[in-house]
């Protein structure tokens, strides 16, 4: 067991759009990021994914709405949703999805990170 400061690990992100794993439990990763801008449009075929906005705000661009979260708020994408995270400005973001999800779901981007770095 290790503990963590995540304000010290948030503050040490240097990357946009790069999650971090901080912690794995019964197949899921708690990871984090810093965003800002937009990402690109995907689903996980068969993946919930988790949101959690600690710092700024994020927007889901769905199909058919767009849902955003203050700080404080949460969200879970249901698998196969298509969606589209986006920020205007730094947000800091918590995800909950399992360990072997790709943040680009089935999308091929620059975006898509496979090697993820951890605490």
């Amino acid at each position: 067991m290790k503990k963590h400061n995540l304000i010290n690990a948030f503050n040490a992100i240097e990357e946009l759009w790069s999650p971090m794993i901080v912690s794995e439990l019964n197949g899921q990763a708690v990871k984090i990021a810093k965003v800002q801008g937009d990402f690109v449009m995907h689903s996980h075929e068969v993946e919930d994914e988790f949101f959690y906005v600690v710092k700024g705000q994020l927007s889901i661009e769905m199909e058919d709405e767009t849902i955003i979260l203050e700080e404080g708020e949460c969200i879970t994408v249901p698998r196969g949703r298509r969606h589209r995270p986006f920020a205007e400005t730094e947000t800091w973001i918590m995800l909950f999805e399992p360990s072997d999800t790709l943040n680009t779901g089935e999308v091929d981007s620059i975006l898509t990170k496979k090697n993820l770095k951890r605490l």
